[in-house]
């Protein structure tokens, strides 16, 4: 029977030995605990890396030449280009950032209004209930609690 040291590594031959050995990787608490960190800093760069790649195809100040370089940079000195990127246009990555979320809420709050088939402008709301009593669908109270809240 053969077996490695996990100590050394060395295989060593053990004639006396009737059951194969098990050869176990030893971790104790603080092994675990750094290699925990080190996995959880490893993701927190990937996600500032694609951050900074998205917040640099998604700006319009920049133009083709200076994203092309700014690229090249990161590319080229990944934790000197990310951090200095970081530096020199932090604040506007917020501001794109916001911008974005603003233009997916409109975006969203179309959508809804167009499945919905409500219309935004409260005149048209107005409308179509006046146009609801006139068939006779609502009566006057209903009428007024509708425009009441349309006019809200």
């Amino acid at each position: 029977m053969i077996s490695v040291s996990p100590a050394t590594g060395d295989a060593l031959e053990d004639p006396d030995a009737q059951t194969p050995a098990m050869v176990l990787a030893e971790w104790h608490v603080g092994q675990v605990f750094w290699t925990m960190i080190w996995f959880t800093l490893f993701f927190i760069w990937v996600w500032l890396v694609i951050a900074v790649f998205g917040d640099i195809f998604r700006s319009h100040e920049l133009s083709g030449l200076g994203k092309a370089l700014w690229c090249l940079f990161i590319i080229v000195f990944p934790y000197l280009g990310v951090f200095v990127y970081l530096v020199a246009r932090g604040p506007r990555m917020t501001e794109h950032a916001i911008a974005d979320a603003q233009a997916r809420e409109a975006a969203t709050r179309a959508y809804i209004r167009d499945a919905a088939g409500t219309s935004a402008s409260p005149a048209d709301q107005l409308e179509r209930l006046a146009a609801l009593r006139s068939q006779g669908v609502i009566d006057d109270a209903e009428f007024q609690t509708l425009k009441a809240k349309a006019l809200a």
